[in-house]
This record gives structure tokens, C-alpha cells and sequence, in this order.
């Protein structure tokens, strides 16, 4: 299995929460962010939830990314803020900008490790369902976003609104 592994996608990793619930959490909000992030909040409509850090270089690739999403209201994003200092995710935020509706900060990454986590960045497809579709382990580009990510955003609004698939 390992040896099978070796030269593929590291992107594309399966996810045991695949088709499961959200994990039950809640965080504050990242400091200077009034809406905190949980379980809770991730039914009703499809979105995202990024799992970034301000110490994360791969973040800053991806963050025009969302950035873009975020202006053009293609889809909610929130932000899982993972191990960060108390003003470091603020003021990282503050200068490159937030495109995220709610953001929690998980400072010790203990709601991370439920999500089954690797590393940041790692983004989810959530359903209006409140279940995992899809992680991206890695920063988010053009050509995923592309060809997996908006697709499959468009698939569960569909599924959602008691279409086809």
C-alpha cells in the first residue's frame, strides 16, 4: 500500500470523515472577529472551511484564492484557525485581508486533530448537510478549485435543492 502511494498526489489522501458529520466543536472567534466557528454552523448551505495559520507559508499562496471567492460570493468560507498566537491570526488577517464569514481559533489543535488534520493548509467541502464531502491536504489552487472544489460545491447545492446529481 505504502510502495503504491509513493509519486502520487499527496493532495489527494483519502479522509476517514469522508461522508461523516462534521465533528461536534466550537471555537471563540480569532481576536478582532466577532462570529467563532462550530459544528453547529455548517448546515443549512454548502461551504468551506479552510484550516489556515499565520506562520503557514502554503496559506499565503492560496489566500487570493479565497480572497476572490470571498468578493465574488461564489461560496461561504470559514476560517480554522490552527495553533496560532493570540494576535498573530489578527493581524495576519488584518494585512492580507479576511475572506472568511466566521473563523475559530483553535490555539491548542485539538479540534484540527478531530477533523484529522495533517497539516495547513487543508481545506473541506461541507454539504448543506453538515457532512465532509471533500479535504484538500495542501493549498487550494486554480486548477482545484477548478476541476474538484466549485464543481462539487455546485453538485451539493443541487443535490441539496432536491436535484440530480
Amino acid at each position: 500500500m505504502f510502495a503504491s502511494r509513493l509519486g502520487s498526489d499527496p493532495s489527494q489522501l483519502p479522509s476517514a470523515l469522508i461522508d461523516k458529520p462534521v465533528p461536534v466543536f466550537s471555537l471563540p472567534p480569532v481576536q478582532g472577529r466577532t462570529l467563532g466557528l462550530s459544528s453547529g454552523d455548517l448546515s443549512g448551505e454548502v461551504s468551506l472551511v479552510n484550516v489556515f495559520a499565520s506562520w503557514c507559508v502554503a496559506c499565503r499562496a492560496e489566500h487570493p484564492l479565497f480572497l476572490r471567492l470571498a468578493r465574488s460570493k461564489t461560496v461561504p468560507i470559514h476560517g480554522l484557525n490552527y495553533k496560532d498566537g493570540l494576535e498573530d491570526a489578527a493581524r495576519w488577517l488584518d494585512s492580507f485581508g479576511d475572506p472568511y464569514t466566521r473563523t475559530g481559533a483553535d490555539r491548542d489543535g485539538r479540534v484540527a486533530i478531530d477533523w484529522g488534520v495533517y497539516g495547513v493548509p487543508e481545506t473541506f467541502v461541507i454539504g448543506a448537510d453538515g457532512r465532509i464531502a471533500h479535504k484538500q491536504i495542501g493549498p487550494v489552487t486554480e486548477q482545484s478549485l477548478g476541476e474538484t472544489i466549485l464543481p462539487l460545491v455546485e453538485r451539493l447545492r443541487r443535490q441539496a435543492r432536491g436535484g440530480s446529481s
